[in-house]
Formats: structure tokens, sequence, C-alpha cells
């Protein structure tokens, strides 16, 4: 029988109409876009992964667009996205598969992978959890910017919950592929401080980023065990991290009492250029 998961927070965290959400995601990616060839006229390296927020676009969607606005010269190329998030709100052991073929947006239906998953089921840390995924947004966010950037591509959606960061790098390792492969992780960073707290707090998470220091705990950022994976795997494979966009809730929304952290980076391959 061919399962689809339907989804969950259309209509909240971003537009339920097609239209309108097509709208609203070309405005964010525009923006990102112009942003960026005003700072700098330098042409980016294509990303092998991507950190980017999951909260509402409201909230979240220009620091995400930020990355995703990178992937424009490889909507031809990229044909399978690793997409990883944080469960939020039924619990599991390891790193949850769906057990769908596929996910609908407003947008259309994403198809699983399921040649890549086969490479991956066997390992211990590996389950399938149609309860982790059914509520979860971390991950369901992502998909309509992906649709939005990328041509024709199919997904391995992972929840993770209880795992070790080097469970998490190993299955990635054993995804890696070329360039037609593509990492997202999905993370908030810090949760509920006053603004100024929040700053100080999100800008040594940044300064562990972009060192590669694998330690981050679940105040730093919700997806903190599954960026430990990616900078574990990062390392392995000298990958080189960048800081895209660094903001909070306080400065897209307006309230600084009680915000949340958002940063989205790109990870790139090192060249052998002089």
């Amino acid at each position: 029988m061919f399962h689809i998961r339907q989804p969950a927070v259309a209509g909240a965290f971003y537009p339920a109409q097609k239209q309108l959400l097509a709208e609203d995601i070309d405005a964010l990616l525009e923006a990102a876009r112009l942003s960026r060839h005003t700072s700098t006229d330098e042409a980016e390296p294509l990303p092998k992964a991507i950190i980017v927020p999951h909260a509402g676009y409201i909230y979240s969607g220009e620091v995400a667009a930020a990355a995703y606005s990178l992937l424009a010269a490889a909507h031809n190329i990229i044909k399978r996205v690793i997409l990883l998030g944080p469960v939020h709100r039924v619990p599991v052991r390891g790193l949850a598969l769906p057990g769908f073929e596929a996910f609908a947006t407003p947008l259309g239906e994403v198809q699983i992978d399921y040649t890549a998953v086969a490479t991956i089921e066997s390992l211990p840390q590996v389950v399938i959890s149609p309860e982790a995924h059914l509520p979860e947004h971390s991950l369901e966010v992502q998909l309509p910017f992906l649709q939005s950037v990328l041509d024709d591509f199919k997904i391995v959606p992972l929840a993770i919950g209880d795992a070790s960061p080097a469970e998490v790098a190993e299955v990635l390792e054993t995804l890696w592929g070329g360039k037609e492969t593509l990492i997202v992780v999905s993370s908030d960073l810090s949760h509920f401080f006053p603004y100024q707290t929040a700053q100080l707090l999100d800008s040594q998470t940044v300064k562990d980023i972009l060192s590669l220091a694998h330690t981050l705990n679940h105040e730093q950022a919700c997806g903190g065990t599954t960026i430990n994976g990616l900078l574990l795997a990062a390392k392995h494979r000298h990958l080189q991290p960048h800081l895209l966009d660094l903001r909070n809730s306080g400065d897209t929304a307006g309230d600084k009492s009680r915000v949340v952290g958002y940063a989205s980076f790109a990870f790139t391959e090192e060249t052998d250029s002089a």
C-alpha cells in the first residue's frame, strides 16, 4: 500500500495554500540572493551540507533562505537530500526513518529514496517510527524550500532522538555520496532567553560550529546531537563551515523578552586552488 505522510504544520508554520506558499518562498529566496550579491561579488561554492532553522517562516524563513538560495546553481545536480532534524513531540531511540513512501506538502509530494535507505536500515541506531514523524515539524518545514530550489530529488528523512553524535556521523558517512547528495540539518539555537542573553549564547554556538567543535548541548541548539554528528563527519571529510546568517526571533518578530535563536551555515568541500 502506498503511504504518504501528510503535512502536520501547513497553515501554522507556513501557508497551506500552494500559490501563497510558493510566493512567500520565492520572496524569501530573492531577498537572500539580493542581500548576498550586495555584500560580495564572489561566486559561492556549492554546499555539501547546510544547517537551517525550523521555526515558522515569519520567524526564521529569512535565515533559512540564506542557505537555500545557495542551491540554485545545483538545481539539476542534487538528486538526494539527507534530511535530519530533532524530534519535538514523540521520543525515539536512535535515528528514525518514517516508514512512508513520500512526504506531501502544499507544493506536491517528495519521494523517499529507498535505494539510499537500504544502505542504512541495517545499522543498529536506525529504526522505523511513523509515530515520530507524523507530528514533527523540524523536517517538514524544510521541504517547501527544497521543492522550490531543486528540480528532481528524493529524500532520506531522519528524525533524531536519543542518539550519539558518532551514531549520526556513521549514518552520514554511509550516505555521503557525491555532488548529487546534499545534507540538510534542521536546528534552532537557544530557546526562550532574553534577547541579549540569547545573543551571547548563540555567538558562542556559532564559534563552536565554525571550529567544528562537536560538543554542543541542547541548551545551545535543539538539534545539538545532529549538529555534532555533522561536525564529526565534516571534520573527517575536511569540510569548511561558513556562517550565512545569525538572528533571533527578537530581530524578526519583535518581542525581545523571550527569544529563539536562528542561524544558517553552509559546509563546502576544500578546493585545491592556490
